[in-house]
This record gives structure tokens, C-alpha cells and sequence, in this order.
């Protein structure tokens, strides 16, 4: 499995305020990015596979959605997390 606990609680920590905090916009978008990367590098090799990029779609729009309420809430917060993560926008 790509995404374990340990894979967690370090993604949180980085990008969250602690380890256990997974709540934070900026741990959620985080984590959605990883699982973007993971899929995105999944469908390159199977092209056919219309769930995971169904899942995919969803994904990017839930971290979408995030982004866009952190932009709202807080800018600098939304523009530190856009050059941390290297989102492009």
C-alpha cells in the first residue's frame, strides 16, 4: 500500500501544524496532492482504467474546492501551500 500511517502522520507534520492535526486545510491539500501524484503516475501506465480517473477528477476537485476556502480565509496561507506543494495556477 502507497499510503500508510507512517506516510501520513509525515505529510501531516510537514505540512500541517502537528502530526495529529488532520483537519488543517494545508494537511488535507497535502495529502490530496500525494494521492494526485500516485494516481496521475498510475494512469500513465494504464490508460483504460476509467475508475481511478474518475477518482482522480474527484480528488483534484475536493482539493480544488479546499484551495479555494483557504484563499478566501487566509491568502497568505493559500499562496505559502501553492509554492510548498509547487501547484501550479
Amino acid at each position: 500500500m502507497y499510503l500508510t500511517k507512517e506516510v501520513k502522520a509525515e505529510i501531516f507534520a510537514k505540512h500541517g501544524q502537528a502530526a495529529t492535526n488532520t483537519g488543517s486545510a494545508e494537511g488535507q491539500i497535502a495529502l490530496f496532492t500525494f494521492r494526485i501524484n500516485h494516481l496521475t503516475g498510475h494512469l500513465k501506465k494504464n490508460r483504460h482504467d476509467y475508475n481511478t480517473e474518475r477518482s482522480l477528477v474527484k480528488l483534484v476537485g475536493k482539493r480544488r474546492s479546499l484551495l479555494d476556502y483557504l484563499k478566501k480565509k487566509d491568502i497568505n496561507r493559500y499562496r505559502e501551500i501553492i509554492k510548498e506543494l509547487s501547484i501550479r495556477k
